[in-house]
């Protein structure tokens, strides 16, 4: 998409935008559908057809309260926001219900794009490296973190927390010393 910008602030409200990945929790279970909360004005629907191998026979398992990472497929204001559990390829890749027993946690939609930025991302790479973990980063805002132990658990949301108030120098900075404490 050519002549795409956005400003940058300390937004937590989410606007949904197509072929976004987004971290939201089930909150609903009707007939045909869940609700999500993607922490936009409208929950989103997901369908139980909107899983790799799912038919009628056999759905997925999703109850109200799990965690789940898709993709937007609906986005338009006149319209509730629709996601899907499968890639373009109709594969399930790194989508679907996450794991019980991680964390989740919101940040601004300003620390997702800073921290996902190529520049920033060196970040997360140095979090990997030092402890072990699993992670899903929603453009919503909702990060989901899974660890060997809690204490870990929560080093890392901190660790994320903090490039918040940093500039990129100071992330790169930052990301070195972590590989060196450890």
């Amino acid at each position: 998409m050519p002549n795409l910008f956005w400003v940058n602030c300390l937004q937590k409200r989410y606007i949904s935008v197509r072929d976004e990945s987004v971290v939201g929790v089930v909150t609903k279970k009707s007939g045909d559908y869940y609700k999500v909360d993607i922490g936009s004005s409208d929950q989103a629907m997901l369908y139980y057809l909107s899983f790799e191998g799912a038919t009628k026979k056999y759905r997925p398992d999703v109850n109200v309260g799990d965690i789940i990472y898709g993709r937007l497929v609906v986005s338009s204001p006149d319209m509730e926001p629709e996601i899907v559990c499968i890639n373009s390829n109709g594969r399930k890749g790194d989508l679907g219900v996450l794991p019980p027993g991680g964390f989740l946690f919101s940040v601004s939609l300003n620390l997702v794009r800073k921290i996902l930025n190529p520049d920033c991302v060196i970040l997360l790479e140095n979090l990997g490296r030092v402890f072990p973990h699993e992670c899903a980063i929603g453009m919503n805002g909702n990060i989901w973190i899974k660890s060997e132990d809690i204490t870990t658990t929560i080093a890392i949301a901190n660790s994320i927390l903090k490039a918040e108030i940093m500039s990129v120098p100071e992330i790169k900075q930052f990301s070195s010393q972590l590989l060196k404490s450890s």
